[in-house]
């Protein structure tokens, strides 16, 4: 034995091994219980992402109570005003209108009787019904005050009388149907009206008739129904009208029962068209 060498005593080692297990049990137990502490977290989910961030669902208010309606106080009877209405004095105006534009037409057509009357027309009491329709005048821009009576003017040096009147307005001046009706002619006469139109009334008792004429209407055709007022043509000098003196021939006839548009009794135009 070497000297100063000590032996130590037998199981010293067995003991060491035992303290190394306890300590590490003791390690063990401390690290478990911190563990325990920590929230779970589970490394399998993913990240949270902004599709899956759901907003936090809106408070409902409950319903607020509405206000209880007052009850309904009566009123007395004698404290009621009626509600004023309009539709009396509307009425009423319209009422005295319509009688005013009768009397205004029976007028109207009883002057026209007594002019055609006095001027030999052969059938005044036709002439007063035409002049209660109060026919449109037909060349644009011309007033009644303005119209002369030249229907019993001499024509072809006095071989006929002229049945119309003439309304001298320029060449291309409107030419207004005089009410509605019917075209039912359009004809072309060289050493007469020129272009010329006749229209029948809206019952085909009377046909009026419009000559040297500079042109027709765009679009015009025989048998076309065309309104009071209605572009129907252009005052010119067609035919044997003075190429210095445009105006509109315009005449009146009442047809017989064949309905012949070129053939009929004339009627005088000025009182039909001379109305107040």
């Amino acid at each position: 034995m070497p000297p100063n060498t000590r032996r130590r005593p037998p199981g010293w080692r067995q003991a060491l091994g035992w303290f190394a297990v306890l300590a590490a049990l003791l390690l063990g137990a401390s690290w478990a219980l911190r563990q325990a502490d920590r929230p779970l977290i589970r490394a399998a989910d993913p990240a949270p992402t902004a599709s899956r961030i759901q907003a936090p669902a809106p408070s409902v208010r409950p319903p607020e109570a509405s206000a209880p309606t007052p009850p309904a106080v009566p009123v007395p009877a004698s404290r009621v005003q009626p509600a004023p209405t309009a539709a009396a004095p509307i009425i009423l105006a319209a009422s005295d209108g319509a009688k005013a534009r009768a009397d205004t037409a029976a007028e109207a057509a009883a002057q026209a009787a007594q002019q055609a009357a006095r001027a030999g027309d052969p059938s005044p009491q036709d002439t007063a019904r035409l002049a209660a329709r109060r026919l449109t005048l037909p060349v644009q821009g011309i007033a009644a005050h303005q119209l002369t009576d030249t229907y019993t003017d001499a024509r072809a040096n006095g071989a006929r009388s002229h049945d119309a009147i003439d309304i001298m307005a320029p060449i291309g001046t409107p030419v207004l149907a005089v009410e509605d009706g019917r075209i039912a002619r359009l004809f072309f006469s060289q050493g007469g009206g020129g272009i010329t139109i006749y229209q029948f009334d809206p019952g085909e008792e009377f046909a009026y008739y419009y000559a040297h004429l500079d042109r027709y209407a765009d679009g015009l055709q025989e048998g076309q129904a065309v309104k009071r007022g209605q572009l129907i043509g252009y005052v010119g000098s067609s035919g044997n009208a003075s190429p210095q003196a445009p105006h509109l021939h315009f005449a009146i006839f009442k047809l017989g029962p064949k309905k012949e548009w070129w053939k009929g009794e004339a009627l005088n135009p000025y009182p039909v068209l001379r109305w107040p």
